[in-house]
This record gives structure tokens, sequence and C-alpha cells, in this order.
């Protein structure tokens, strides 16, 4: 296999795994709450990655340990429960679709929080893209609860936003398989007592154990927040940040499909919406 062959494999398996995030969700909250999905989700992701975190857990400094943390908080376990909760009024397509809007957020959070500088062409990417959102949300109406939900999922781009910056300013001297590894394992046991407050574990004892979105909520952690994220980072080192970074542009279009193919309504106003976002997340990456 060439390595130009491997790393389109590589862009492939990481658009269809983030991007069928959003179905997985609604799969897993058939039989699960909101909160057992995003727990579960945390829980196995710590788990799969947790031979790194026994590895790199003593080479970082312990002055480090409380960013670290708050990164897997903004990073993985704040978005994992409002997703969830989101997706409960939300189609997983449309999620998928606002997701999109994180790369603009990164922008925003960076020049707000962190004193980053920014361009006129940003700043055009960014009107462009809450320009799509609210074609977006215009799309479903004026249903209140749609525009309650929804603005959760950009609470979590908020998120996501943020501890790119923190990463990128506060711990860029240590890999990103040790930050994952790291944040994920904090996530982890923060997961844990949600599980157990939730009665999670009782439903394991009980006469008709809902395996379908316990699989679900698995394969969401173990493949969608961990390894994946591993794979993201190799990604990166073998083609650059510019290449990964076009699993953005393909991961809501997978996550649309998966819509698609489940029964959700699809209009040509929200593929419109797409295209926007898109094209405002262009402009704000284009060098």
């Amino acid at each position: 296999m060439s390595q130009r062959t491997l790393n389109w494999g590589i862009f492939l398996l990481l658009s269809l795994t983030w991007g069928s995030s959003f179905i997985l969700m609604k799969l897993g909250m058939e039989q699960l709450s909101p909160w057992q999905v995003a727990s579960l989700r945390m829980l196995c992701a710590g788990i799969s990655l947790s031979p790194f975190f026994f590895r790199f857990i003593h080479q970082i400094p312990v002055k480090k340990l409380p960013l670290i943390f708050l990164s897997g908080l903004l990073g993985n376990f704040i978005p994992a429960f409002l997703f969830c909760i989101a997706e409960m009024q939300v189609d997983s397509g449309l999620a998928g679709i606002l997701n999109g809007f994180t790369p603009l957020m990164t922008l925003v959070t960076g020049v707000l929080l962190f004193n980053n500088a920014i361009i006129k062409r940003q700043l055009l990417g960014i009107s462009a893209g809450l320009i799509g959102v609210v074609l977006l949300f215009a799309s479903q109406g004026i249903s209140t609860s749609y525009w309650y939900y929804g603005l959760w999922i950009l609470v979590a781009t908020v998120c996501y936003g943020t501890n790119i910056n923190l990463v990128r300013r506060h711990l860029k001297d240590y890999s990103s398989v040790q930050v994952s590894a790291i944040s994920l394992g904090f996530c982890a046991i923060l997961a844990l007592p949600v599980l157990l407050y939730t009665h999670f574990f009782a439903l394991l004892n009980g006469p008709a154990v809902p395996w379908t979105s316990i699989g679900a909520a698995a394969t969401l952690g173990i493949l969608g927040s961990g390894i994946a994220t591993v794979l993201f980072y190799f990604l990166i080192s073998r083609t650059g940040a510019m290449f990964a970074s076009m699993v953005t542009y393909a991961l809501p279009i997978v996550a649309l499909g998966w819509g698609f193919l489940a029964g959700e309504h699809i209009t040509v106003l929200q593929i419109l919406s797409l295209g926007i976002i898109l094209g405002g997340v262009y402009l704000v990456n284009r060098k």
C-alpha cells in the first residue's frame, strides 16, 4: 500500500467514524438516557486509551494536570452531554451540520479569550457561518424547542473551540496523544459516578438488557472519542494539519448521509446552510 493510499484511508476512516457519532447518539438514546449515553461514552473512551494514560501520567508535571483536566472537560466531557441532550430534539444530521461550526468558534474564542489576531477575511468567514446557522435554524420553522436544543450544540462548539486554543497556548509542549489519553482518563473517572447515579449498572441485571444502545454508546467512546483521536494526530504527523483539517468538511456530510438513511427529513435549505457554513470554515482556515 502506498503512503498516499494509507493517508486517504485514514482520512476516510476518520470522516466515517466522527460523522457517524451523531447517529450513534440517537441509537444509544433509544433505550438509554442522554446522561447514560454520554457518561458511558466517556468511560469507554478512557478505558480504550488507558494504556497510554498509565504510560504518560507520570511524565506530565503536576502543575500541568489541572490544565489537562480542564482540556478534558471542554474538549470531551461537557460536549458529550450537551450533544446527547440536544439530540433529544435535534436530528442527527442537523447536529452534524452544527458541529461544523467548531472551526469558527475556535477563531472567536481565540480572539475573545486568548487575544489572538484576526483579519478581515476571517471576519467574513465567521459572518458566513452565522448566516448558515440562522438558515439552518430557520429550516425548522419557529419551533422554540428546536432553537433551544440547537443552541446547546453551539455551546458545545464553544467548548471545543476554547479547548483547541487552550491546548495550543498552554499544552503545546506535550504530544497530542499524551494530552488526549490523560484528559480522557480524567473524563472516565468523572463519568463513573454519573453511571452509578443513573442506575446504569442495574440495567445489566435486568430482564431486557439494552445491548443495542449500550453497543452504540460504547462504540461512540472507543472509536469516536478514543481511537479516532489517536488516528487524527497520527494523520497530522504524516500529512500536516491542513490535510487532516479536511475532516471538518467531510464530517457533516457523513452525518447528513446517515440522517437521510435513518429517515430524517433533509431539505434543500439545510444543504444550502451546510454549504454556507463550510464556506465560512474555508475562509477562516485559508492560508
